[in-house]
């Protein structure tokens, strides 16, 4: 890995509010005057990240353990080299971590048109789960690209994008029973399981393709800050995927999924871009063991547009979500929601701005999955102040929601007017935008 160490030199990139020099000295210390991404911590008070010690990510890196990549093997070795030693890896350009697709990956004899000719419901069925030589080799053609494309982020790791226009396309990053880490300036390109699932029983059995892979996943890890970065379906929308048996080839998961009892998580000044399935705060509502006490997250000053569901959907946490701009597209308007409330959920959202095209209904906002009273004040809907709750419960009666999640947030910075927020938003969140 010593390939791949940065001493001194620099490079200059002008990255949205301000011109940054990216480098280090042979001493590890960031020049004098020159703010450095790598070397910077999430700030006091910044949000449930910032709780308890606060993260602090690689920043303390020495010399030997800053590293620069412009591929993905580079950037796996990095991880790897020198176990949980405070890191910085700066990642250079878009990274593919599918570069030579998912034929590549394929192995045991999959085929999809062999696979789809034997689970034809007209043929199979909707009565068993998907069994034989078809399912077998997608199964192995999975695990194989399972191997390729996760990549575990190891405890005190920061991971930065150099200039505007840097990032991984198609990885998943597992930031998993670790602590500490920090990922800011990058775009992130959703994952594509290459070996969707068909599973005919599901859906009231009418069958359904499930696929796997979030483009980052918290999971049982604390003090976490995402920054300025922008997660997306890119090049691979769910509007192109095509549809076998009736039913959309789903080839995405979540965008950013924090579960199992990950705690203190920041997340801000993102970009949330063309994505059905965004963040799902707790997993499951048999996880109390898990989580309960746990999945204390912030959500301040990211902008959603064009995502369908689950922004965030919460189950047991303590979540705070302020400040961010929601952007309901035409397309979706007839199905959609923003906010999930899940069991034990303490959903704390206001001073939101929230933006839905004619004839959608704001009562959708809100979806009600469990019992559990939530706080959402001083949040406009197309330039309006508007109860959330109030009009969720006229208009969906059936699914009643409570007010009054049972705290109040403190660790905030500055609140700005929700009026404000999108044009806030426009100009500064997602990658390349860093003040």
């Amino acid at each position: 890995m010593r390939a791949h160490v940065w001493h001194a030199h620099a490079i200059t990139a002008v990255v949205g509010c301000t011109a940054l020099v990216l480098g280090v000295t042979g001493t590890g210390v960031a020049h004098a005057g020159s703010p450095d991404l790598g070397r910077q911590v999430l700030a006091a008070g910044d949000g449930w990240g910032s709780a308890e010690g606060g993260t602090t990510g690689g920043s303390a890196a020495d010399a030997e353990h800053v590293y620069t990549v412009t591929t993905w093997a580079e950037f796996k070795a990095a991880l790897r080299d020198g176990g949980d030693a405070p890191k910085i890896i700066k990642i250079k350009g878009m990274i593919d971590a599918v570069s030579q697709g998912c034929d590549a990956l394929v192995t045991g004899g999959y085929d999809l048109q062999q696979y789809l000719k034997d689970y034809d419901p007209a043929v199979y069925g909707n009565d068993k789960v998907a069994m034989g030589p078809q399912e077998d080799a997608r199964v192995a053609s999975a695990a194989r690209q399972d191997t390729e494309i996760k990549a575990d982020i190891p405890s005190n790791t920061t991971i930065v994008g150099v200039g505007r226009n840097s990032g991984i396309l198609g990885g998943s990053l597992q930031v998993k029973g670790v602590s500490n880490v920090i990922l800011r300036n990058l775009t992130i390109e959703a994952p594509l399981d290459c070996f969707p699932k068909w599973d005919p029983t599901d859906d009231n059995r009418t069958g359904a393709w499930n696929s796997e892979y979030d483009a980052v996943v918290v999971y049982g890890t604390h003090h976490v800050w995402l920054d300025h970065n922008t997660f997306t379906d890119g090049r691979y929308p769910d509007s192109e995927r095509p549809v076998y048996f009736g039913k959309v080839f789903q080839q995405h998961d979540g965008l950013t999924d924090i579960v199992r009892g990950a705690n203190h998580v920041t997340v801000s000044w993102n970009r949330f871009e063309n994505h059905d399935k965004n963040m799902l705060i707790g997993n499951s509502d048999g996880s109390a063991s898990q989580d309960a006490g746990k999945l204390k997250v912030t959500l301040h000053h990211n902008r959603f547009e064009g995502i369908l569901q689950r922004s965030p959907r919460v189950r047991f946490g303590q979540v705070d979500v302020y400040n961010n701009h929601y952007v309901v597209n035409e397309e979706q308007k007839d199905d959609y929601y923003v906010f999930g409330v899940g069991i034990s959920s303490q959903l704390h959202a206001t001073d939101n701005a929230i933006t839905l095209p004619a004839g959608a209904k704001v009562g959708k906002v809100l979806k009600k999955w469990n019992e559990s009273p939530l706080t959402a004040e001083n949040n406009y809907v197309n330039g309006r102040l508007t109860d959330l709750i109030a009009v969720h419960n006229a208009e969906i009666p059936a699914e009643t929601l409570q007010s009054g999640a049972g705290w109040t947030p403190t660790l905030r910075k500055k609140v700005d007017s929700p009026r404000a927020v999108p044009a806030i938003l426009k100009a500064r969140a997602g990658a390349g935008k860093v003040c």
